[in-house]
């Protein structure tokens, strides 16, 4: 009799009672999105892309976070989108939501040939890894002397120095007006959030 009873109270314990707690405990599924605090470079470098209504302006902490990874200017390669696609709006695929080819940057475009990014995430990091280990790696420093391998345009890096030079120029002046900006998230969403880039040796762009 003694161990009938135990038996049965075996069985309540493991099967009756995790059942009870399990239905007793509403089942919430819940979608994370990755929220950071944007470091006062990226608040500036946001607020100056959403004078141009850029879908970049939400990738502002990628553009730090890559140029802390490769070592860059924090302005470059958000300027070498300014004058590829005025940053971002216009990309090879269409530019459209979700935009087709993510290449703000014209990488590795040769004629109707063009490299599609999974994200602008991935655009970022990518070209700056390319920056780093195709220009500056070689002494090709700074737009001017990019530019004769960039670009077949002369007028490149100049272009290129002109949002650099105007960036500052907004960091300098403008921004000083834009204290509300402090309190800004970037918001990592949609083609973003499931990558968990990791940083490149190499890349195959221009």
């Amino acid at each position: 009799m003694f161990k009938k009873t135990f038996l049965v109270i075996t069985i309540l314990i493991q099967f009756v009672l995790p059942l009870r707690a399990w239905a007793s405990t509403p089942y919430v599924l819940e979608e994370q999105i990755e929220a950071k605090t944007l470091d006062r470079r990226a608040q500036i470098l946001q607020a100056y892309l959403t004078k141009y209504n850029s879908p970049l302006q939400y990738h502002a902490q990628d553009f730090i976070d890559a140029a802390n990874t490769y070592n860059l200017d924090w302005r470059l390669v958000a300027a070498i989108s300014g004058v590829e696609s005025t940053f971002g709006k216009f990309v090879p695929g269409g530019s459209g939501t979700p935009y087709s080819s993510y290449n703000g940057w014209g990488w590795g475009v040769y004629g109707t040939q063009a490299i599609y990014f999974k994200s602008w995430r991935e655009g970022i990091f990518t070209v700056s890894a390319g920056l780093r280990i195709n220009y500056l790696n070689k002494g090709l420093t700074d737009p001017l002397a990019m530019n004769r391998v960039y670009a077949a345009s002369p007028a490149w890096g100049g272009h290129v120095n002109y949002f650099l030079a105007d960036m500052k120029k907004f960091q300098n002046f403008e921004y000083q007006d834009t204290a509300s900006l402090s309190n800004l998230t970037a918001r990592v969403a949609g083609n973003s959030a499931e990558l968990a880039f990791k940083p490149i040796s190499s890349t195959s762009g221009r």
